[in-house]
């Protein structure tokens, strides 16, 4: 895994802005509807080449696809996976949380905004869920569509180094067999553990040919810190017991894969509303280094977990650990100040080393599972801010190289 030798690097989650109106016809491709195939294929390709070509010109270091080819990070699973037919009791992408039960006045209004903002954003809170339950052997059955991702994702890399334009480093998501397990429910297996191994076993394929391919693997697992938060009756102890298990399961998952090719992230969804009751990254960072990977990527610019900084500082740490800190937000329509980007990256490396940071988001800057999106301008412009906040932090850090 590339790290930041000789300066702070900078990355992002994976989903960023897509071309209006891809988000329906991605829906209609991950849940088995009738679409233009032959025009949706070539969207995607074209789409990836210019989004991969947006970041190198940006000055983003360690791209990937922008999740282009997907309608957002977990419906796509649903394609993928075999032994799977439609819930007749689906689940729905958002149940009450502990915020919304405690500010519910907001929280309704946050929904009408949102499905005004745009007709495509109010199409897809409409869209029924792609809930399925296991009637057979769950198997993998993506291969297809993967190497489908994993060339347009090296033909855009080509092609922005024919332009003078050439990564760091590449890295490709793919979502945890935990989220999978929430919306595609046991149906076949005698045990839910089972089922959970099966999952576990399944995206394993999709995980190797990711790293076989070249790229760096990052594990989407946004439940494991929302779980708290989506579970209003559930402890601190009870999500502590759920996460060790699933730290198990995203381990058997990974299995074969070296964990210097692995990034792991978790955050607590796209959310730009009250966010009080987030489980705090105390409560559960010992269990996530757990996971065999070797850079971690979480929320640490939001207002509400800012300040968990110094818990890094208190934990035991792996000694050659990678930190992938969000160090501009997606749940603040402000955009910071590359000023602040610097001092925030500069906390991270007082922490572990400046040659251990990487510089990112908080969350993606597309869709996620509930439909939302942050605003394609407003997107673009903070990862400027991190790209300009890396720079200074950098030559502060390498004062000697920035002189030179």
């Amino acid at each position: 895994m590339k790290k930041s030798d000789n300066r702070i690097l900078t990355t992002h989650v994976g989903s960023l802005p897509r071309r209006t109106g891809m988000a329906a016809t991605l829906y209609a491709q991950d849940t088995g509807r009738e679409h233009d195939r032959a025009a949706l294929a070539k969207e995607i390709k074209d789409s990836v080449s210019d989004i991969v070509r947006k970041q190198l010109d940006l000055g983003i270091d360690i791209v990937n696809d922008g999740e282009h080819s997907k309608f957002n990070f977990i419906t796509y699973g649903r394609m993928r996976l075999g032994g799977l037919e439609p819930n007749p009791n689906p689940v729905p992408m958002m149940g009450k949380s502990r915020d919304s039960l405690a500010f519910p006045a907001t929280y309704a209004e946050m929904a009408a905004m949102n499905a005004a903002r745009s007709p495509e954003v109010a199409a897809r809170k409409t869209m029924p869920t792609a809930s399925t339950i296991s009637k057979a052997p769950i198997t993998y059955v993506g291969q297809a569509e993967l190497a489908r991702d994993i060339v347009n994702f090296k033909d855009a890399v080509q092609s922005g180094a024919s332009h003078g334009k050439k990564p760091e480093d590449l890295f490709m998501t793919a979502i945890s067999p935990n989220n999978l397990e929430f919306y595609h429910r046991n149906g076949y297996y005698p045990t839910d553990e089972q089922h959970l191994e099966a999952l576990c076993n399944a995206m394993n394929v999709e995980y190797r040919a990711i790293v076989d391919a070249g790229f760096v693997l990052q594990i989407d697992d946004p439940r494991m810190a929302t779980h708290y938060n989506r579970t209003p009756d559930a402890s601190i102890k009870d999500c502590r017991m759920f996460i060790a298990k699933r730290v198990e399961a995203v381990n058997l998952a990974l299995k074969g894969i070296p964990r210097e090719r692995v990034r792991f992230h978790t955050c607590y969804s796209v959310n730009i509303a009250p966010r009080v009751y987030d489980m705090e990254l105390r409560d559960y960072l010992d269990l996530m280094l757990r996971i065999n990977a070797q850079a971690f990527s979480f929320e640490a610019a939001n207002p509400r977990h800012d300040h968990e900084w110094a818990v890094w500082k208190e934990a035991k740490l792996p000694d050659d650990i990678v930190l992938i800190p969000g160090v501009v937000s997606h749940c603040v329509h402000l955009v910071e100040h590359p000023e602040l980007v610097a001092q925030r990256i500069e906390r991270y490396a007082s922490i572990v080393g400046r040659d251990r940071v990487l510089a990112s988001n908080d969350c993606g800057f597309a869709t996620s599972a509930a439909g939302d999106e942050v605003n394609t301008e407003i997107a673009w412009a903070k990862l400027e801010a991190m790209v300009e906040g890396a720079r200074i932090a950098s030559a502060r850090l390498w004062p000697r190289s920035a002189a030179a």
